[in-house]
């Protein structure tokens, strides 16, 4: 009796679309079509999320079908109880990490968004790492991650991480995992404090995966009596890039010039190892950048450092909520934008002035630059900084890397 009733339930598992129908037709409205919110977990401050098994799946754990890279509806999971997988399923050991990308991995501000609720997790469940991740855009399977966040990930979890491609594993062929957390949203529903918390982690982490060391900087401070103020042009090339780069640094150059223990220094984040990026960072208390995924690596700085923002012409009207994620992520990760600059010429559009298509001008624009507007703009900054790190230096408050929370 108890054996049939194992093949009843084992038959009666059934796979459903990796899209939630109730959405696939319409615009997200706070939702996603991954999956269906039936088994999600709310907690306080935390992305949304489900885990499995637990008392919501009814102690089931979760299947995946399909390998489709090109259409996610083609994708599809189900659950089951662990004495009665479905037929033919492979259970996988260990913790998975299924993650879904509205946009995609490459990118390393969208790829870091779509990780950091995982890294959240790990450290409000006895710092577990995952064995394997799952890596879903639009339903559509991928396996690879930009190395920047690849790096960042291997840093901050203690291993590399294991992509699953379900390698000699059919189409039709169910795959089941022991225990699997997965992510339906990126982290736009984590409290302030969850982030920091979050960034903070991988900041120490990828110090110390980096081997940086603060002491350098902290021993020429007190031998100087001065704070060292190190200023960052984090330069793009391309798309959004100065017209003008020589004048541009002069500019900052000229202002840093003015403030002792001021250090300028100019990179470029394509011309950098991930660590590469991280020292640069650990050395920098204002970073002056175009609007660009390099942003992303701010967080890397010590915490109430100052970022300065630049834009093409058109962006302020046309560019939606999109031109303020590096606004929020100064907030996310403890930093202080110090505001934007909009350059106001730049191509002609042939249509109205907020005309939509207007942005594929836009978009890549050049930015210009205007001495006096920043000029006075990097004396303020760089005067508060001064005075914030000589405040820091009275009170014995400088940062230190010496321990990371989860080891």
């Amino acid at each position: 009796m108890a054996e049939k009733l194992r093949q009843k339930l084992r038959q009666s598992v059934t796979f459903l679309p990796l899209t939630d129908l109730r959405y696939a037709g319409k615009a997200l409205q706070g939702h996603t079509w991954f999956m269906s919110s039936m088994y999600d977990t709310h907690e306080e401050g935390e992305v949304q999320y489900q885990q499995f098994p637990s008392e919501s799946s009814k102690h089931r754990v979760l299947c995946l079908k399909g390998k489709e890279t090109h259409d996610g509806s083609w994708n599809s999971y189900a659950l089951a109880w662990p004495e009665a997988l479905p037929f033919n399923a492979t259970l996988l050991k260990g913790l998975t990490f299924v993650s879904y990308n509205h946009y995609n991995y490459d990118n390393i501000w969208h790829g870091l968004s779509a990780t950091v609720p995982f890294v959240a997790w790990h450290i409000r469940n006895g710092c577990e790492s995952p064995s394997r991740w799952i890596l879903y855009h639009w339903g559509e399977l991928r396996f690879k991650m930009a190395p920047w966040l690849r790096t960042l990930t291997e840093a901050t979890f203690g291993g590399a991480p294991f992509i699953e491609s379900f390698e000699g594993v059919s189409d039709n062929q169910p795959v089941c995992f022991e225990k699997a957390v997965v992510m339906r949203h990126n982290e736009g529903g984590m409290s302030r404090d969850r982030r920091i918390e979050t960034f903070d982690l991988m900041r120490c982490k990828a110090r110390m995966y980096c081997n940086v060391s603060l002491e350098g900087r902290i021993h020429e401070a007190s031998k100087q009596g001065l704070p060292v103020i190190g200023m960052t042009l984090l330069m793009r090339t391309g798309p959004r890039s100065f017209t003008n780069e020589s004048a541009v640094i002069g500019i900052f150059e000229k202002e840093c010039a003015k403030i002792d223990g001021c250090r300028l220094m100019v990179s470029y984040s394509n011309n950098l190892t991930f660590c590469d990026q991280v020292k640069l960072m650990s050395l920098t208390d204002i970073l002056v950048s175009p609007h660009g995924a390099q942003l992303t690596n701010m967080f890397l700085m010590d915490k109430n450092s100052s970022v300065m923002e630049f834009f093409p012409k058109g962006w302020l009207k046309l560019a939606g909520v999109g031109q303020y994620v590096f606004h929020w992520m100064a907030s996310w990760s403890g930093m202080r934008h110090r505001g934007a600059w909009r350059d106001p010429n730049g191509d002609e559009c042939p249509y109205a002035v907020d005309d939509r298509r207007c942005m594929s001008i836009y978009k890549s624009g050049k930015i210009g630059f205007d001495e006096t507007y920043f000029s006075e703009w990097a004396r303020n900054v760089l005067n508060e900084v001064k005075a914030r790190k000589l405040e820091e230096a009275a009170n014995k408050t400088i940062a230190s890397t010496s321990s990371c929370a989860c080891g």
